[in-house]
């Protein structure tokens, strides 16, 4: 935020506020076209969800919650949702219910818009009603605010249901930096409730060990490969920050490596690994064998990325402004202001682009070649609470 400016005649100028360029983040146009499977469309609504829970958390009152004001960045198998216009947005101590309320109300209504618009456009599947996915980010949204910030008793005094409920949302993605946790007087009841939870669990330790700065759910797959290296070196009793040096220098660098500068447009380095990772587990199950990271690398560029279109922004997308520069370097625009989605280059064909994770797997990856394994929706509570009872 920039204040205090004035003019060259010393008149006050209004604060402005500078934002950095989102590298490979996706307007939600560019996301949609014909035939786009559900299973896309909801993790694109669960990144909106959370990207929402998040600003609640922490005070912010957007007022103008929409598609058309987030850009949405891929993230593993997920997406993350990047706020783009905060314009109308208010940073309170704490929000009411209220407040909150109204913000989904406001959600409701723009989202809903914009799913109409998509229809009449064809660029919603037909199996996709608009009311049904605007009633699905409200729903999704109580369940994940309830499941940060919800209070729950449990019989006895067992206090391994503290660490369970942690686990939990640290699966979510959240940190809790502080717990209310009462008994009562005779003992027979425990009550439990996150004070303080914090979003980027996975993304602070992965940056804490490598330094590599990637979205929540990249983080998540990179932790387990390296869990799974570290496994297989037999390092367990190796200091954990030697043991991620290694797999980086080892692994994760020499992977990424294999990104000809041609497609190095394609996709971010952390979503490429990730990939590879995919490719590599569906090849080794094709050639009953292991294939190795670095050959999986080089197959993955040779049969999925040189056909995938560029998500990075274009040099073509943007032209000089005549006449204007700062500091000496020239200003530039968009193609087409008004429609973000051309500041990406799209592929010239009929055929909408290919994501290889959006297959429907016959299995899925096995830990001992990838070091992920198939868990549940993002939000989806029900099963996530099922797995934390059989941990």
């Amino acid at each position: 935020m920039v204040t205090g400016r004035v003019d060259a005649d010393g008149e006050p100028l209004d604060p402005i506020l500078i934002t950095r360029h989102l590298q490979f983040s996706l307007p939600y146009r560019s996301l949609f076209h014909t035939g786009v499977r559900q299973g896309t469309v909801m993790r694109l609504l669960d990144a909106l969800v959370v990207l929402l829970v998040r600003l609640h958390l922490v005070g912010f009152l957007w007022g103008d919650v929409s598609l058309s004001n987030v850009l949405f960045l891929r993230d593993a198998d997920a997406f993350a949702a990047y706020l783009v216009d905060a314009e109308t947005g208010e940073l309170h101590d704490k929000l009411t219910d209220g407040q909150r309320a109204h913000d989904l109300q406001i959600a409701r209504t723009n989202m809903f818009g914009e799913f109409l618009d998509l229809e009449a456009g064809d660029m919603l599947d037909s199996s996709l009603d608009p009311l049904n996915l605007v009633n699905t980010i409200e729903t999704r949204y109580w369940e994940l605010w309830d499941e940060l910030t919800g209070a729950e008793e449990y019989a006895g005094s067992d206090l391994s249901q503290v660490e369970s409920r942690v686990r939990r949302l640290n699966a979510l993605g959240f940190d809790v930096a502080e717990l209310d946790i009462e008994t009562s007087p005779d003992g027979s009841t425990l009550r439990i409730q996150p004070k303080v939870v914090d979003a980027g669990h996975h993304q602070r330790r992965l940056m804490r060990l490598t330094g590599l700065d990637v979205e929540e759910n990249q983080a998540r797959r990179l932790l387990n490969d390296l869990d799974t290296f570290r496994a297989r070196r037999g390092l367990q009793q190796v200091d954990e920050a030697v043991v991620a040096h290694m797999w980086l220098t080892e692994c994760f660098e020499p992977v990424v490596a294999q990104i000809p500068p041609e497609l190095n447009r394609k996709r971010e380095l952390a979503q490429f690994f990730h990939e590879v990772l995919d490719y590599r587990w569906y090849q080794s199950q094709r050639e009953h064998r292991e294939v190795s990271h670095i050959e999986a690398a080089r197959g993955y560029v040779r049969d999925v990325l040189a056909k995938l279109p560029d998500e990075a922004m274009s040099i073509e997308s943007v032209v000089p402004v005549a006449g204007e520069s700062v500091a000496d370097q020239p200003v530039h625009q968009m193609v087409n202001p008004y429609d973000p989605s051309l500041g990406y280059v799209e592929d010239q064909t009929e055929e909408p682009p290919y994501d290889p994770w959006e297959d429907d797997a016959a299995g899925s990856p096995a830990d001992d070649l990838t070091g992920s394994a198939a868990g549940p929706e993002v939000l989806d509570m029900a099963a996530l609470r099922a797995r934390s009872r059989t941990q």
